[in-house]
């Protein structure tokens, strides 16, 4: 081919970047998730909570992570989502978001910080932008929020929506129990549709039949991330704790990839027989 004739051809479309373990040297944004949508490519999105745990999932690719309002119980110890605070979450957003530079860092707004008013939503969603770095906010809830969710979208506020098994909902739901079953499951379709139609850009779906996840993925242009939902979502979400096996009881949709508690133990255990018995530290593990 002549050099004429090379540079008269069509250029080659850029092939696009993969939302899982590509390489971008920017954030993920809400239009790369879109995009994977379009594609129908599947992708993680894990919890994050400090630092050091994000750079890790960061560099391994993960496209979103989440500071979940599951820091109630993972990292300050209560037994449900409901007393964590918008300054518990704050300075762990703001850790998430210094330890990484490509994943999209999603907020949880907590119970009692938006469920008032639109425009305690956006102050609330405003603090975690601010003060944090975070790139969007999640919020509980289907046709209840839809006035918050527009608010936020059009102040430039990213949201993803959670529908189904909403933790923060535990006292009225009865309990952690699977959420759309028979007739509940259409209004939890309808409810999906009513987040899209408000400018959601992604929606959680938790501990709800794979059936109905299913449904609801496929009437949606955005994209579901499945938590107990059945392997019909387009993402999926786990606490980074439950994966590894740090927490001693898990639900029933939670695999464990790692004993990562066990590994933790064995590790003190080894330090503190190598302490007691004088083995450490050693000539190697000291100054002079």
């Amino acid at each position: 081919m002549s050099v004429n004739s090379a540079a008269s051809s069509p250029s080659t479309p850029a092939q696009p970047t993969a939302l899982y373990g590509g390489k971008t040297g920017r954030r993920v944004t809400v239009r790369d998730i879109a995009a994977a949508k379009e594609r129908g490519e599947r992708w993680p999105m894990v919890t994050a909570y400090d630092a050091l745990t994000a750079r890790i999932f960061d560099e391994a690719g993960i496209p979103v992570l989440l500071v979940g309002d599951s820091a109630a119980m993972v990292v300050y110890g209560y037994d449900s989502t409901l007393p964590v605070t918008v300054d518990d979450l704050l300075p762990l957003t703001a850790a998430v978001v210094r330890g990484t530079s490509r994943a999209m860092i999603v907020a949880d707004l907590p119970f009692g910080s938006y469920q008032a008013s639109p425009q305690q939503a956006l102050e609330t969603a405003a603090r975690f932008m601010k003060e944090a770095g975070a790139h969007a906010v999640k919020l509980e809830g289907g046709h209840r929020v839809i006035p918050q969710v527009e608010l936020l979208v059009s102040s430039g506020v990213p949201v993803m929506g959670h529908l189904g098994l909403t933790p923060q909902s535990v006292n009225v739901l009865g309990g952690y129990r699977v959420q759309g079953r028979g007739q509940a499951g259409d209004e939890l379709l309808m409810a999906a549709k009513a987040l899209e139609h408000a400018g959601a850009f992604a929606i959680v779906l938790e501990c709800v039949p794979s059936e109905l996840a299913q449904r609801v993925t496929a009437s949606l242009g955005i994209p579901t991330i499945g938590i107990g939902a059945g392997p019909h979502t387009d993402a999926q979400v786990l606490v980074w704790q439950d994966l590894m096996g740090l927490t001693p009881h898990q639900p029933k949709f939670v695999k464990k990839y790692f004993d990562l508690a066990g590994e933790m133990s064995r590790a003190v255990r080894a330090f503190a027989d190598e302490v007691v018995s004088g083995a450490f530290p050693t000539e190697a593990h000291s100054y002079h």
